[in-house]
C-alpha cells in the first residue's frame, strides 16, 4: 500500500509496504528492521531487544506481517521494565501508526518483522 504525506523531508517515513517489504524514503527493506525518525537499522534480528533499547523509544510499534501476533511474555516483561509501551499490530497498521506518531514528534520506534 502506498501512503502519501505532507511530511517533514528531515524525519523518516515508510512511505510504502507490502508483505515482506517496507519503503523508508527511497530506501526498501526486505528484512526485519527497526526504524525512528533518525534511525534505521536494518537486518534485525527480532530477539535483540538491546537494539530496540538502545534507541530510547517512548514507544514500539511492533508490526508482525499480515496477520497481528502478540509478542511473547518475556518480550513484553523486558519492556515494562524500562516502561516502554510495546504495541502488537499487523505491518500496515504498524506503518500507519509509526508514520502519525513520528509528524506528532513523539519517540517512536516501528520494529518490524518481515
Amino acid at each position: 500500500m502506498q501512503l502519501t504525506l505532507d511530511a517533514d523531508s528531515a524525519v523518516n517515513l515508510i512511505r510504502s509496504y507490502a508483505p515482506g517489504e517496507v519503503r523508508v524514503g527511497e530506501r526498501v527493506f526486505n528484512a526485519n528492521c527497526i526504524i525512528t525518525a533518525d534511525a534505521l537499522i536494518e537486518n534485525w534480528n527480532g530477539a535483540d531487544l538491546e537494539a530496540v533499547f538502545t534507541l530510547q523509544p517512548d514507544v514500539v510499534l511492533l508490526g508482525t506481517g499480515e496477520v497481528q501476533q502478540f509478542a511473547p511474555r518475556e518480550m513484553r516483561k523486558a519492556f515494562e521494565e524500562r516502561r516502554i509501551a510495546l504495541e502488537s499490530m499487523t505491518l500496515g497498521a504498524a506503518c500507519r501508526t509509526f508514520n502519525i506518531l513520528v509528524q506528532e514528534g513523539r519517540r517512536v520506534a516501528a520494529a518490524l518483522l518481515l
